[in-house]
């Protein structure tokens, strides 16, 4: 189904509720499928299409360009695919903001570690599917009933991060 202005919202809005309490995905540069590797994604609520991601500067990703991240949530009840394009982050005032001790414990150098690399993904459009149908629709799932009309409105494409 393509984007609806109705359900895209809430979609979106249930999207970065996911990411920020289950913040793992997949992530993979398009000119290479077989690259897709779990990264953890570093969110801000204030930035409305980027997120940042930290790997070494030895690490295929560090390469950049087109990507595609591939998203479960810790229930999954919603499931995301988006794409966007990875660039070196630069700003010293990101890496900052972002730095914990969870990044500290990959990178024993520190913030000035010279393998330490911050890509941003700058995101174009999303896929967001909401396995989460209802009592009503999983209880004819559950009778094997056809449920195709239910789920119809649980999925959007097209979506803009």
């Amino acid at each position: 189904m393509h984007y609806e202005e109705g359900k895209a919202p809430e979609l979106k809005k249930k999207f970065w509720k996911s990411l920020a309490d289950s913040p793992f995905l997949f992530l993979q540069l398009d000119r290479d499928p077989d690259s897709a590797v779990p990264m953890t994604a570093q969110l801000d609520k204030d930035a409305d299409s980027a997120i940042w991601f930290f790997t070494g500067r030895d690490h295929y990703l560090a390469t950049g360009g087109p990507a595609t991240a591939t998203f479960s949530s810790k229930g999954q009840d919603l499931f995301a695919r988006f794409r966007g394009r990875l660039t070196e982050e630069t700003s010293q005032e990101r890496l900052d903001k972002e730095w914990s001790h969870f990044i500290e414990a990959w990178f024993p150098g520190g913030k000035q570690d010279p393998n330490l690399l911050m890509l941003r993904m700058d995101l174009e459009d999303a896929e967001i599917w909401d396995s989460d149908l209802g009592l009503m629709s999983t209880a004819k799932l559950l009778l094997g009933k056809d449920v195709r009309d239910d789920a119809k409105d649980s999925h959007v494409e097209g979506v803009k991060l």
